[in-house]
Protein backbone atom coordinates (compact mmCIF):
# COMPACT_ATOMS: atom_id res chain seq x y z
CA UNK A 1 0.00 0.00 0.00
CA UNK A 2 2.81 2.41 0.82
CA UNK A 3 4.00 2.37 -2.81
CA UNK A 4 0.65 3.42 -4.32
CA UNK A 5 1.61 7.14 -4.36
CA UNK A 6 4.94 6.19 -5.98
CA UNK A 7 3.01 4.46 -8.78
CA UNK A 8 1.29 7.77 -9.50
CA UNK A 9 4.71 9.43 -9.54
CA UNK A 10 5.97 6.87 -12.04
CA UNK A 11 2.88 7.54 -14.16
CA UNK A 12 3.91 11.20 -14.14
CA UNK A 13 7.30 10.09 -15.49
CA UNK A 14 5.65 7.86 -18.11
CA UNK A 15 3.43 10.70 -19.35
CA UNK A 16 6.45 13.01 -19.52
CA UNK A 17 8.37 10.43 -21.54
CA UNK A 18 5.43 9.96 -23.92
CA UNK A 19 5.28 13.74 -24.29
CA UNK A 20 8.93 13.82 -25.38
CA UNK A 21 8.32 11.02 -27.90
CA UNK A 22 5.46 12.98 -29.48
CA UNK A 23 7.30 16.30 -29.43
CA UNK A 24 10.37 14.94 -31.21
CA UNK A 25 8.32 13.42 -34.03
CA UNK A 26 8.11 16.12 -36.70
CA UNK A 27 4.62 15.36 -38.01
CA UNK A 28 3.55 15.38 -41.65
CA UNK A 29 5.09 18.67 -42.75
CA UNK A 30 6.69 21.80 -41.40
CA UNK A 31 6.00 24.24 -44.20
CA UNK A 32 4.31 24.67 -47.55
CA UNK A 33 4.75 27.16 -50.35
CA UNK A 34 1.80 29.01 -51.85
CA UNK A 35 2.69 31.75 -54.31
CA UNK A 36 5.06 34.01 -52.40
CA UNK A 37 3.75 33.25 -48.92
CA UNK A 38 5.35 30.76 -46.59
CA UNK A 39 3.09 29.08 -44.08
CA UNK A 40 4.59 27.19 -41.16
CA UNK A 41 2.44 24.42 -39.72
CA UNK A 42 2.77 23.31 -36.13
CA UNK A 43 3.37 19.55 -36.20
CA UNK A 44 0.28 17.91 -34.73
CA UNK A 45 2.34 15.69 -32.46
CA UNK A 46 3.80 18.68 -30.63
CA UNK A 47 0.26 19.43 -29.45
CA UNK A 48 -0.13 15.84 -28.28
CA UNK A 49 3.11 16.18 -26.35
CA UNK A 50 1.80 19.34 -24.70
CA UNK A 51 -1.39 17.53 -23.68
CA UNK A 52 0.63 14.74 -22.07
CA UNK A 53 2.49 17.34 -20.01
CA UNK A 54 -0.89 18.48 -18.68
CA UNK A 55 -1.76 14.85 -17.89
CA UNK A 56 1.57 14.53 -16.07
CA UNK A 57 0.59 17.57 -13.98
CA UNK A 58 -2.71 15.91 -13.01
CA UNK A 59 -1.02 12.76 -11.71
CA UNK A 60 1.72 14.88 -10.11
CA UNK A 61 -1.02 16.48 -8.01
CA UNK A 62 -2.62 13.11 -7.30
CA UNK A 63 0.56 11.46 -6.00
CA UNK A 64 0.93 14.06 -3.26
CA UNK A 65 -2.78 13.99 -2.49
CA UNK A 66 -2.81 10.19 -2.22
CA UNK A 67 0.36 10.18 -0.09
CA UNK A 68 -1.20 12.64 2.39
CA UNK A 69 -4.49 10.77 2.37
CA UNK A 70 -2.80 7.44 3.10
CA UNK A 71 -0.20 9.06 5.39
CA UNK A 72 2.65 7.35 3.60
CA UNK A 73 4.99 10.28 2.87
CA UNK A 74 8.53 8.98 2.38
CA UNK A 75 11.98 10.19 1.40
CA UNK A 76 11.84 7.73 -1.51
CA UNK A 77 8.65 9.36 -2.78
CA UNK A 78 10.15 12.84 -2.44
CA UNK A 79 13.21 11.96 -4.53
CA UNK A 80 11.19 10.00 -7.08
CA UNK A 81 8.80 12.93 -7.47
CA UNK A 82 11.65 15.30 -8.30
CA UNK A 83 13.17 12.89 -10.82
CA UNK A 84 9.81 12.53 -12.57
CA UNK A 85 9.26 16.31 -12.55
CA UNK A 86 12.61 16.94 -14.24
CA UNK A 87 11.43 14.82 -17.17
CA UNK A 88 7.80 16.00 -17.38
CA UNK A 89 8.26 19.68 -16.52
CA UNK A 90 11.88 20.25 -17.56
CA UNK A 91 12.99 18.06 -20.45
CA UNK A 92 9.61 17.81 -22.22
CA UNK A 93 8.95 21.60 -22.16
CA UNK A 94 12.54 22.16 -23.29
CA UNK A 95 11.89 19.96 -26.31
CA UNK A 96 8.73 21.94 -27.08
CA UNK A 97 10.74 25.14 -27.21
CA UNK A 98 13.38 23.39 -29.33
CA UNK A 99 10.71 22.50 -31.88
CA UNK A 100 9.09 25.93 -31.69
CA UNK A 101 12.47 27.55 -32.39
CA UNK A 102 12.95 25.22 -35.38
CA UNK A 103 9.59 26.31 -36.73
CA UNK A 104 10.32 29.99 -36.15
CA UNK A 105 13.57 29.72 -38.13
CA UNK A 106 11.69 27.88 -40.89
CA UNK A 107 10.24 31.24 -41.93
CA UNK A 108 13.70 32.50 -42.85
CA UNK A 109 15.66 31.76 -46.04
CA UNK A 110 17.51 28.46 -45.61
CA UNK A 111 15.67 28.18 -42.31
CA UNK A 112 15.49 24.39 -42.42
CA UNK A 113 19.29 24.32 -42.21
CA UNK A 114 19.43 26.43 -39.05
CA UNK A 115 22.64 26.04 -37.05
CA UNK A 116 22.21 23.74 -34.07
CA UNK A 117 23.65 26.20 -31.57
CA UNK A 118 20.78 28.64 -32.28
CA UNK A 119 18.36 26.05 -30.88
CA UNK A 120 20.44 25.18 -27.81
CA UNK A 121 18.89 27.84 -25.51
CA UNK A 122 15.93 25.45 -25.22
CA UNK A 123 18.01 23.23 -22.90
CA UNK A 124 18.09 26.03 -20.32
CA UNK A 125 14.61 24.90 -19.26
CA UNK A 126 15.52 21.35 -18.15
CA UNK A 127 18.71 22.67 -16.53
CA UNK A 128 16.77 25.31 -14.58
CA UNK A 129 14.10 22.78 -13.59
CA UNK A 130 16.73 20.36 -12.28
CA UNK A 131 18.38 23.16 -10.24
CA UNK A 132 14.99 24.28 -8.87
CA UNK A 133 13.96 20.77 -7.84
CA UNK A 134 17.32 19.91 -6.26
CA UNK A 135 17.23 23.12 -4.21
CA UNK A 136 13.66 22.38 -3.12
CA UNK A 137 14.68 18.93 -1.83
CA UNK A 138 17.34 20.32 0.50
CA UNK A 139 15.46 23.43 1.68
CA UNK A 140 13.08 22.70 4.59
CA UNK A 141 11.71 26.26 4.54
CA UNK A 142 9.66 25.59 1.39
CA UNK A 143 7.02 23.38 3.00
CA UNK A 144 4.36 26.12 2.98
CA UNK A 145 5.67 28.39 0.23
CA UNK A 146 8.11 28.38 -2.66
CA UNK A 147 11.34 30.14 -3.52
CA UNK A 148 11.29 30.52 -7.26
CA UNK A 149 8.74 29.26 -9.76
CA UNK A 150 7.77 25.59 -9.22
CA UNK A 151 8.82 23.33 -12.10
CA UNK A 152 5.23 22.08 -12.77
CA UNK A 153 3.98 25.67 -13.16
CA UNK A 154 6.83 26.43 -15.56
CA UNK A 155 6.17 23.24 -17.51
CA UNK A 156 2.46 23.95 -17.87
CA UNK A 157 3.14 27.48 -19.09
CA UNK A 158 5.50 26.18 -21.80
CA UNK A 159 3.09 23.36 -22.72
CA UNK A 160 0.38 25.94 -23.38
CA UNK A 161 2.52 27.82 -25.93
CA UNK A 162 2.02 25.44 -28.92
CA UNK A 163 -1.67 24.98 -28.04
CA UNK A 164 -2.23 28.75 -27.99
CA UNK A 165 -0.33 29.07 -31.27
CA UNK A 166 -2.36 26.25 -32.83
CA UNK A 167 -5.71 27.94 -32.14
CA UNK A 168 -4.24 31.40 -32.79
CA UNK A 169 -6.15 33.17 -30.03
CA UNK A 170 -6.30 36.93 -30.65
CA UNK A 171 -3.89 36.45 -33.57
CA UNK A 172 -0.92 35.65 -31.31
CA UNK A 173 0.47 32.85 -33.50
CA UNK A 174 2.81 35.19 -35.37
CA UNK A 175 4.27 36.32 -32.06
CA UNK A 176 4.69 32.82 -30.69
CA UNK A 177 6.53 31.82 -33.87
CA UNK A 178 8.95 34.73 -33.52
CA UNK A 179 12.37 33.48 -32.44
CA UNK A 180 13.06 36.51 -30.24
CA UNK A 181 9.78 36.05 -28.35
CA UNK A 182 10.65 32.39 -27.84
CA UNK A 183 14.14 33.25 -26.56
CA UNK A 184 12.59 35.75 -24.10
CA UNK A 185 10.12 33.12 -22.86
CA UNK A 186 12.93 30.59 -22.34
CA UNK A 187 15.14 33.05 -20.45
CA UNK A 188 12.27 34.42 -18.35
CA UNK A 189 10.86 31.04 -17.29
CA UNK A 190 14.34 29.64 -16.60
CA UNK A 191 15.22 32.67 -14.50
CA UNK A 192 11.95 32.44 -12.56
CA UNK A 193 12.72 28.82 -11.64
CA UNK A 194 16.23 29.48 -10.33
CA UNK A 195 15.27 32.74 -8.60
CA UNK A 196 14.36 33.00 -4.91
CA UNK A 197 11.19 34.97 -5.58
CA UNK A 198 8.71 34.06 -2.80
CA UNK A 199 5.63 32.40 -4.32
CA UNK A 200 2.68 30.85 -2.55
CA UNK A 201 2.00 27.15 -2.33
CA UNK A 202 -1.45 26.11 -3.50
CA UNK A 203 -1.85 23.60 -0.67
CA UNK A 204 -4.54 24.46 1.90
CA UNK A 205 -3.54 24.00 5.55
CA UNK A 206 -7.05 25.18 6.47
CA UNK A 207 -9.97 26.81 4.68
CA UNK A 208 -9.96 30.13 6.51
CA UNK A 209 -10.89 32.76 3.91
CA UNK A 210 -8.81 35.52 5.54
CA UNK A 211 -5.66 33.38 5.49
CA UNK A 212 -6.27 31.82 2.05
CA UNK A 213 -7.91 34.65 0.10
CA UNK A 214 -5.17 34.69 -2.62
CA UNK A 215 -5.73 30.98 -3.29
CA UNK A 216 -9.52 31.32 -3.40
CA UNK A 217 -9.21 34.36 -5.67
CA UNK A 218 -6.80 32.53 -7.95
CA UNK A 219 -9.14 29.53 -8.09
CA UNK A 220 -12.08 31.73 -9.05
CA UNK A 221 -10.10 33.66 -11.66
CA UNK A 222 -8.78 30.39 -13.04
CA UNK A 223 -12.22 28.84 -13.50
CA UNK A 224 -13.59 31.96 -15.20
CA UNK A 225 -10.51 32.24 -17.44
CA UNK A 226 -10.77 28.61 -18.53
CA UNK A 227 -14.44 29.06 -19.47
CA UNK A 228 -13.81 32.26 -21.42
CA UNK A 229 -10.32 31.85 -22.83
CA UNK A 230 -9.66 28.10 -23.19
CA UNK A 231 -5.87 27.57 -23.54
CA UNK A 232 -5.20 31.32 -23.28
CA UNK A 233 -6.28 30.92 -19.65
CA UNK A 234 -2.91 29.33 -18.83
CA UNK A 235 -0.79 32.51 -19.17
CA UNK A 236 -3.56 34.53 -17.48
CA UNK A 237 -3.56 32.16 -14.47
CA UNK A 238 0.27 32.14 -14.52
CA UNK A 239 0.48 35.94 -14.30
CA UNK A 240 -2.27 36.07 -11.67
CA UNK A 241 -0.42 33.46 -9.59
CA UNK A 242 2.77 35.52 -9.54
CA UNK A 243 0.99 38.82 -8.82
CA UNK A 244 -1.19 37.36 -6.06
CA UNK A 245 1.88 35.70 -4.51
CA UNK A 246 3.73 39.00 -4.38
CA UNK A 247 0.65 40.86 -3.12
CA UNK A 248 0.05 38.35 -0.34
CA UNK A 249 3.70 38.61 0.68
CA UNK A 250 3.38 42.39 0.99
CA UNK A 251 0.20 41.99 3.04
CA UNK A 252 1.95 39.72 5.55
CA UNK A 253 5.25 41.63 5.62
Amino acid sequence: MKNIPNLFTLLNLVFGSIAIIFILQPGESIMSYNGEDWKVYLPEKVQWGALFIFLAAVVDFLDGFVARLMRVDSEMGKQLDSLADVVSFGVAPGMIMYQMLRMSYAYEPEGLDTAFYLLLPAVLLPAAAAWRLARFNIDPTQSHGFKGLPAPAAGLFIAAVPLIALYNYFGVQQWLLNKWVLYIIIIFISYMMVSTLPLMSLKFRNYNVEQNWPKFLLLGMGLISILLLQWMAVPVIFIAYILLSLLSQNKTA
